[in-house]
């Protein structure tokens, strides 16, 4: 309302001004084209009929002066006292019997006279006050019930909105059922699917956490029984066989509970979002973690070869999650080898790009089950002793965090091959 008042002004004032201003040329044009007589200088000053159209116009005086200072001319009405000074041209402000005037002033050089039109600002006001009282009387009335209608309008179309937000709310956080899928607004049914996706998600995430919470309970609480029953009987034993066989035993169990906690390890890591991309060279990673497993693969008796074949191959990721896929099939392969066998750990590079593969010596992953064993827990029927169904989920799923894929190959005389496979850069 105080924008539109303010408005309204500007623009009346800037009407009245041209007005005046209007009013004053067409005066002074006048008595150019000798329309208008005024008196000589000395005489009683002559009447200026100004008439320009309009209720407001008979609101506009008019004096007309030598440039010797003589009144010559005036209209009916005028003030007695001069309406700008002697030397004043454009627009000025007069006080006139204590009342301010707004004066505009032309000099008509030919003639040799000063035409002064001025209007006094109790009009101005009174006219300006009634424009913007009608322009704001129908906005005042206008406006609360337009406000009214938009709000009514605005409320029922987020009623769909209001409604979901309150069915959220008044759930409890264990609740991830998906939202009924009823009739629902265009707009709103893209954010119920989104809704909908996103409980599944949390969902799946919060079983696979129950269930790595439940397995890891399970698995850690097997291998520390067995250690403190092999410390006990170590300590107990009277014969030395006794005491290193039950010191052997304590090994093996140390040995498998180290590499389940480095694979539960291993399967946070996965499941963790990073932003550590970077260039990796694959002929370093494989190298290191053949090196690394050859002391383990010796206690099996098993040896690991490595080859680059790949020229220095890079790929674009998160070194530690390609560093824990290629541990992880590399172990498998070592614990899938009979004694005496070789684990084979190759570094290619193809038309369809990069690779990294693994062979062991082992029976192989049978047609039936090679779809399941990169399901987390999953141990098939010829798993090998102590193993947590963890390796190949992990790689699974690093791989697929990277950009690559997992293959497993069919079963080969030869033994089992599984190849981590990267896109052309």
């Amino acid at each position: 309302m105080v924008w539109i008042e303010y408005s309204t002004r500007s623009k009346v004032e800037r009407v009245l001004d041209a007005r005046l201003s209007e009013a004053a040329r067409m005066v002074s044009s006048l008595m150019s084209d000798h329309r208008i007589e005024v008196a000589r200088a000395g005489h009683a000053p002559v009447a200026v009929p100004l008439e320009t159209g309009g209720g407001y116009s008979r609101q506009l005086h008019c004096q007309i002066w030598t440039l010797e200072g003589d009144l010559i001319g005036q209209s009916g009405g005028a003030p007695a006292e001069r309406l700008s000074g002697a030397a004043e041209t454009g627009f000025s402000r007069a006080v006139i019997d204590g009342e301010v005037w707004r004066v505009f002033t032309v000099v008509n050089e030919e003639l040799g006279v000063r035409v002064s039109v001025g209007d006094s600002h109790a009009v101005r006001d009174r006219l300006i006050r009634s424009v913007v009282e009608a322009v704001l009387l129908p906005a005042a009335i206008v406006l609360p019930v337009l406000g009214a209608l938009i709000w009514i309008s605005v409320a029922r179309g987020l009623a769909p909105l209001s409604q979901l937000a309150d069915a959220l709310r008044a759930r409890s956080p264990s609740d991830l059922r998906p939202l009924p899928d009823g009739p629902a607004p265009r707009e709103i049914r893209p954010v119920r699917r989104a809704l909908n996706t996103l409980f599944e998600r949390v969902e799946r995430t919060r079983r696979a956490e129950r269930d790595f919470t439940s397995f890891a309970a399970h698995e850690l609480k097997t291998p520390l029984a067995g250690l403190r029953t092999q410390a006990q009987v170590a300590m107990m034993a009277e014969h030395p066989e006794d005491r290193e066989a039950a010191l052997r035993a304590i090994d093996q169990s140390v040995v498998r509970t180290d590499r389940l906690v480095r694979q539960l390890l291993d399967l946070t890591a996965v499941d963790r979002e990073t932003d550590d991309a970077g260039p990796v060279a694959l002929g370093a990673v494989a190298a290191q973690i053949a090196d690394e497993a050859r002391t383990r693969a010796a206690a099996r008796g098993v040896s690991v070869v490595c080859a680059d074949h790949a020229g220095g191959a890079t790929v674009t990721g998160d070194a530690f999650l390609l560093q824990v896929a290629v541990r992880n099939v590399v172990e498998n392969a070592i614990a899938a080898s009979p004694e005496g066998g070789e684990v084979q750990v190759e570094v290619t590079k193809g038309a369809d790009g990069p690779a990294v593969t693994v062979r062991d010596g082992g029976p192989g992953i049978p047609g039936d089950i090679r779809a399941r064993v990169t399901e987390r827990f999953y141990r098939g029927p010829a798993a090998a002793p102590g193993g947590s169904g963890l390796g190949l989920a992990i790689v699974s799923e690093a791989m697929e965090r990277l950009g690559g894929r997992l293959e497993i190959a069919p079963p080969a005389p030869e033994g089992q091959g599984v190849a981590l496979r990267f896109g052309v850069a």
